[in-house]
């Protein structure tokens, strides 16, 4: 009889397609099987995936996607190492995946949207969801599918409850968050005109910056990125008719004012990632002088400091507009040595976990979602904020 009683329970947990592990949510993985119809395929020609933990409740019919993060390929040679990697495949890719900080389903740790329904889109294509190529040389296939990606996970959702959702939030972290830039106008198409659509990006404002050494390494990363994957036929065409070289239109300074759809960013000004490749790439620091700062903001001298108060003052800057013009956007960007704060439940909302004005990130998100509050927040220069303190030798 016991036996019977466990075996029912193991079935349960799968005909809910989670698996609850030591106070964790494990949320299993979902192949889009019709992806292949379009053309939609990871860099090694599998299919795309996700994860779905389904909603309840007054939550029951609003939606949550997070794209996945992780970085880019931008040349053959590092996409084709990327494809054998769970960041190139779907054969590589756990297929359970913890669900925590704004995906939690615990109304303590995730107050806002705890009841939604939340999907992880996960990250297969090496250029933030917004690609269409295809390299073969005979020997070697890669795909750079990243629009027909997005565009099959869409499809696949629609007839799931994602056609008839009330409230919809796209939102991801780095490379993710620069997708939701990317893809968020899209999102807001896909939807019914009724649906309260909105989009939030952690960690996904990247700065057309020059390094250390007045070199634009991440300018040109990003053009070899469009480049190769033939992205720029799927950027904002009202920036792409603008500028001079469209490719720029991959950093959202450049396209964030021609965007009509509720946005939030979530940015912090010293963002670890952007400091680490970005303003002082291991190409302009081939001494290693930043070695000591990169590892521990308090060993950066008085004039590394500067220039990280530098860098912080050109993303205010960038941002400047959105923050005088939008009425519907939303802004948190706090002063902490940190990349990506949505996803762990430490940065989110918990006890301790970065605010300013005493707001924590998941309660400014939430003022801004629903309209209670306006919430355009931004830190005082580091060192102030000491809600910081548990992540300011974070490195990338």
């Amino acid at each position: 009889m016991e036996l019977a009683v466990a075996m029912l329970l193991i079935l349960l947990n799968l005909a809910s397609w989670c698996v609850l592990s030591e106070g964790r949510l494990l949320v299993d993985m979902t192949l889009v099987s019709d992806a292949s119809s379009i053309g939609a395929f990871c860099l090694d020609g599998s299919l795309p995936a996700y994860h779905l933990h389904r909603g309840f409740g007054a939550g029951a019919s609003n939606w949550l996607l997070q794209f996945e993060g992780g970085g880019w390929c931008n040349d053959i040679q590092s996409c084709l190492d990327r494809a054998k990697t769970k960041h190139g495949s779907s054969l590589y890719m756990n297929k359970l995946e913890d669900f925590n900080g704004i995906l939690s389903n615990d109304a303590s740790l995730n107050p806002d949207f705890y009841n939604w329904n939340r999907v992880k889109l996960r990250y297969c294509d090496g250029g933030s969801f917004s690609g269409d190529a295809k390299f073969d040389n005979g020997t070697s296939v890669l795909y750079f599918r990243g629009q027909k990606i997005w565009e099959a996970m869409i499809l696949d959702l629609l007839p799931k409850g994602l056609g008839n959702a009330d409230k919809a939030l796209l939102s991801g972290c780095s490379a993710g968050g620069l997708s939701s830039f990317l893809q968020c106008e899209n999102f807001y198409r896909a939807l019914p005109t009724n649906t309260s659509v909105k989009c939030l990006s952690d960690a996904g404002f990247f700065l057309d910056e020059r390094d250390i050494t007045l070199n634009y390494t991440m300018r040109t990363f990003f053009e070899n990125l469009v480049s190769l994957q033939g992205i720029e036929k799927n950027l904002d065409k009202n920036c792409t008719s603008f500028l001079d070289n469209p490719k720029l239109c991959m950093f959202p300074q450049y396209f964030l004012n021609y965007m009509t759809t509720p946005f939030f960013i979530l940015n912090t000004a010293y963002d670890v990632y952007q400091f680490h490749h970005a303003l002082v790439p291991p190409s302009a620091d081939m001494n290693g002088d930043w070695k000591r700062c990169k590892l521990s903001i308090a060993s950066c001298t008085p004039q590394q400091l500067d220039i990280l108060q530098g860098f912080r003052g050109d993303m205010l800057a960038a941002l400047s507009s959105f923050l005088k013009d939008s009425t519907s956007g939303g802004m948190f960007i706090n002063s902490c040595f940190a990349h990506c704060q949505s996803e762990t439940q430490e940065t989110w909302f918990a006890l301790g976990s970065p605010s300013i004005q005493d707001k924590t990130i998941a309660g400014a998100v939430g003022d801004w979602y629903f309209s209670r509050n306006i919430s355009k927040l931004i830190d005082c220069a580091y060192p102030c904020d000491a809600s910081c303190h548990n992540i300011l030798a974070q490195v990338s």
